[in-house]
């Protein structure tokens, strides 16, 4: 794992969305072209070197399309999205699920996935799980399997990979903000 270039590129905003939150902003390591490099780089290496069996790439808005795009492409794979809702233009499946500052819903195409297709899931951040178990629940019932769940910043502290971990699913992520 190559984390000190990637978190170091990331910044910190105390406060945001509310007080007591310090939120992770990836949008300064993506408009870094070394970092964006680096998070695509990382994440294809990962992949390819692991030999992992997925079909697809599925996104969670808005970050999610922004690596899962791209590490689609690198992968030779196709890309789906998982929205906010009245976003997506024909048939959805809804989910709601529970953040670390409220409550939310994502959608999925009804018809984004065939039966039994393998899935990566692709965030950009983990910190309760919430979204990322959300997207799975969406695509499990749109009839995919969730191969592993990939994001750039884990934050362990708050306990989403424990929460994914223990529903038996896979998680890989590029680096932690660890007790920071």
């Amino acid at each position: 794992m190559q984390s000190m270039p990637i978190k170091s590129r990331i910044r910190s905003i105390p406060d945001y969305p509310k007080k007591g939150i310090l939120f992770r902003d990836i949008t300064t390591l993506i408009k870094d072209p070394v970092g964006f490099r680096l998070v695509i780089d990382n994440l294809t290496q990962h992949y390819l070197q692991n030999g992992m069996d997925f079909d697809v790439v599925v996104g969670i808005e808005a970050r999610g399309f922004i690596i899962g795009g791209a590490l689609a492409y690198t992968l030779g794979k196709g890309f789906v999205p998982v929205r906010k809702p009245g976003k997506l233009p024909a048939d959805v499946v809804s989910q709601e699920y529970q953040l670390e500052y409220g409550t939310d819903k994502i959608e999925i195409h009804v018809d984004a996935l065939s039966a039994c297709q393998k899935v990566l899931l692709v965030d950009d951040l983990l910190a309760t799980g919430g979204t990322a178990l959300a997207a799975a629940a969406l695509i499990e019932k749109v009839g995919g399997i969730v191969s592993e769940m990939a994001f750039i910043v884990n934050l362990p502290d708050i306990g989403g990979e424990k929460k994914i971990l223990e529903k038996g699913y896979s998680v890989y992520s590029l680096t932690d903000f660890e007790g920071e």
